[in-house]
C-alpha cells in the first residue's frame, strides 16, 4: 500500500484531473448548443435573461459575471481540497491500519462494493448537508446561482471537511484509502454531465435508476415542491428508497429561495458560516447555539415547525 503523500503525488489516483479536458469541451459544446439548437431562446439563453411569468420562465444560458464565479470557486476547491485530502488520507490510513480485514483492491467485487458504498454515503452525506446547517453552510455555495449549466457543476465548495468524515466507515471496512478517493472522483466525474438544461428525460428505465439532468434539476430548483429532493449522485434509486425522489413538472427556478446579490467567491463560500456565527453570538442558551449550528438551516427558536434549509442564504 502506497503512502498517503505517494497517493497525493501520483496524478493517476485522481480521476479528476484527467476529465478537466471533457469539462471543458462539455461547457463549449452546451453553449453551441444553446446557439444553434434552441433557435426561441437564444436570445434569452446567451444574455442569461430571466424570464419569469406566471411562474415559469425561459430557459437561462451562461452569465459571465455568474460564469466566473464558478470556475474561481471550482479553481479554489482544487487548491483547497489538496490539504484536506492529504489530511484525510493520513486518517483513513490510521484506520485502515486496525481494519479487521483488508480488501483486496485486485478483486472486482471490492471496486462493485466501493463504488456503491461511495454512492451511498454521498447521499447520506449530500442529504445531511441540506438537513444540519454547519453543513449546509458548506455546501450552499453550490446552490446560489440562479444558472443551470456546466459551468456550475465546478461551483465547488472549500470546505470539505464534513464530507470526508462520512468517508471514515469505509477504511474500517477495509477499503484501501486510495481507493475512496478514485471511486469518489468517478462519482463526482459522473455528477458534472447532469448540470444541464439541455439535455431532456432520457428512456424510463435509465431515469428510474440513474441521476440525470432531469433528476438534478429538481435538486437545484428553489419552488417548495422541489427542495430536499433527489440528493443521489450516480443512483437515483437511493432516494426512492429513502423518500427524498420527485419528479421534474414545472419548470424549475434555480438557486435559492432569497437569490444571492453577489459573485464574490469568497462571499459565496464564507458568508453563510459568518451568518451563523452571528446567531450564535446572539443566542441566549447552549440549547439555542446548538440549535443555530446543528437544526436544519432556518431554524429559530419557538417556532413550531422547521422551514427548508434554502431559507437560509448568503447575503
Amino acid at each position: 500500500m502506497d503512502s498517503p503523500w505517494a497517493i497525493m503525488s501520483d496524478p493517476t489516483h485522481d480521476p479528476v484531473l484527467f476529465a478537466v479536458p471533457f469539462f471543458a469541451l462539455f461547457i463549449v459544446l452546451e453553449l453551441l448548443a444553446i446557439r444553434f439548437l434552441d433557435d426561441d431562446h437564444d436570445d434569452d439563453l446567451l444574455d442569461g435573461a430571466d424570464a419569469h411569468d406566471g411562474g415559469t420562465r425561459a430557459r437561462m444560458g451562461y452569465s459571465a459575471p455568474d460564469t466566473a464565479a464558478n470556475l474561481a470557486s471550482g479553481v479554489g476547491s482544487v487548491v483547497i481540497n489538496l490539504g484536506a485530502r492529504f489530511a484525510a488520507l493520513v486518517l483513513y490510513f490510521a484506520l485502515w491500519s486496525v481494519a479487521p480485514w483488508q480488501m483486496d483492491a485486485s478483486n472486482p467485487w471490492t471496486w462493485v462494493f466501493t463504488l456503491l458504498a461511495v454512492d451511498l454515503l454521498w447521499y447520506a452525506y449530500h442529504r445531511a448537508s441540506h438537513r444540519v446547517r454547519i453543513l449546509w453552510a458548506a455546501h450552499q455555495a453550490h446552490h446560489s446561482s440562479v444558472y443551470f449549466n456546466y459551468s456550475v457543476a465546478l461551483r465547488q465548495k472549500w470546505n470539505p471537511w464534513g464530507e470526508l468524515l462520512f468517508w471514515t466507515p469505509l477504511p474500517l471496512l477495509g477499503v484501501p484509502p486510495w481507493m475512496i478517493f478514485f471511486a469518489f472522483s468517478l462519482n463526482l466525474i459522473y455528477q458534472f454531465w447532469v448540470h444541464t438544461e439541455t439535455i431532456p428525460k432520457l428512456w424510463a428505465p435509465v431515469e428510474y435508476v440513474l441521476n440525470t439532468p432531469s433528476h438534478h434539476r429538481v435538486h437545484h430548483a428553489s419552488q417548495k415542491q422541489y427542495l430536499d429532493r433527489n440528493y443521489g449522485g450516480i443512483l437515483i434509486v437511493w432516494d426512492r428508497l429513502f423518500g427524498t425522489y420527485a419528479e421534474e413538472h414545472d419548470v424549475p427556478v434555480y438557486g435559492l429561495t432569497v437569490p444571492v446579490t453577489t459573485h464574490n467567491p469568497l462571499r459565496l463560500q464564507y458568508g453563510e458560516f459568518l451568518a451563523a456565527f452571528r446567531d450564535v453570538r446572539r443566542a441566549r442558551s447552549w440549547r439555542e447555539r446548538a440549535g443555530y449550528l446543528f437544526a436544519p438551516p432556518g431554524w429559530k427558536p419557538g417556532e413550531p415547525t422547521l422551514p427548508p434549509e434554502s431559507e437560509v442564504v448568503t447575503r
